[in-house]
């Protein structure tokens, strides 16, 4: 039997221990699958592969754990952990995927995203997107000292949730055409993504958007079993 479990945004910080014990208690419950996908937002923050914090040590042992045990991992960035790296990854094994992924899901190709790309009435983020994505920015940040980088991170945060709080619910909800044009141009039927906090099976004329869930009291994921999809809510 073929399995695989798909999660996003955990936005797993020092602040939030009930969430990434919920996570290890998890996989430890319903980690015997094949394949395990992070599509993003699996950190609140991430500062660079050489972040030695405790947070991103567990992590990558718990990851390693599992990886060998048989699953392989599947590692997509979001908006929070962008300069997520191969450096890091490579401690427990995990591919990296691009902003898109195509892959065979419950038995039909399916198409991978964190989900920002999808929001493109958000004119404001879509623009810091195009900064934060580009190779001199990063480069820059990444020379900084690290503890420089703590503080940085923590002020982006802070602005993040300032101007989420101002911005109408729909500027930040995917846009329909953006999500059809997508589908069409990767010629899937099938699209899974994150990143707006909206968990939901979205049905579309002979396709399907699947939207995962963010974690807080409650964690969220998407369970394959050879043809079969399950979105799944659980108490953590």
């Amino acid at each position: 039997m073929s399995a695989s479990l798909f999660i996003s945004d955990l936005h797993l910080s020092d602040a939030t221990p009930q969430i990434e014990q919920g996570l290890y208690r998890f996989l430890e419950e319903n980690g015997d699958v094949n394949r395990l996908f992070l599509l993003g937002d699996i950190f609140e923050a991430w500062i660079g592969d050489d972040d030695d914090s405790a947070l991103a040590q567990r992590f990558a042992d718990v990851m390693k754990k599992l990886a060998n045990r048989g699953t392989a991992i599947y590692f997509m960035r979001g908006n929070r952990d962008f300069l997520v790296g191969e450096t890091y990854l490579k401690q427990f094994g995990a591919e990296l995927l691009g902003d898109t992924a195509r892959v065979s899901v419950a038995g039909a190709p399916a198409l991978l995203m964190h989900g920002d790309l999808l929001c493109t009435d958000d004119v404001d983020y879509m623009s810091f997107r195009a900064l934060a994505h580009n190779p001199d920015w990063q480069a820059e940040m990444l020379a900084k000292p690290l503890a420089e980088r703590r503080e940085l991170a923590k002020h982006l945060r802070a602005m993040s949730k300032e101007a989420s709080s101002n911005k109408a619910e729909d500027i930040m909800d995917v846009n329909q055409d953006t999500v059809d044009n997508t589908m069409k141009e990767h010629q899937v039927s099938r699209l899974i993504h994150g990143h707006t906090h909206r968990p939901r099976r979205h049905a579309m004329q002979d396709a399907e958007r699947v939207v995962l869930g963010d974690w807080t009291t409650t964690g969220w994921y998407l369970l394959e079993r050879d043809e079969t999809l399950e979105l799944v809510e659980f108490e953590l």
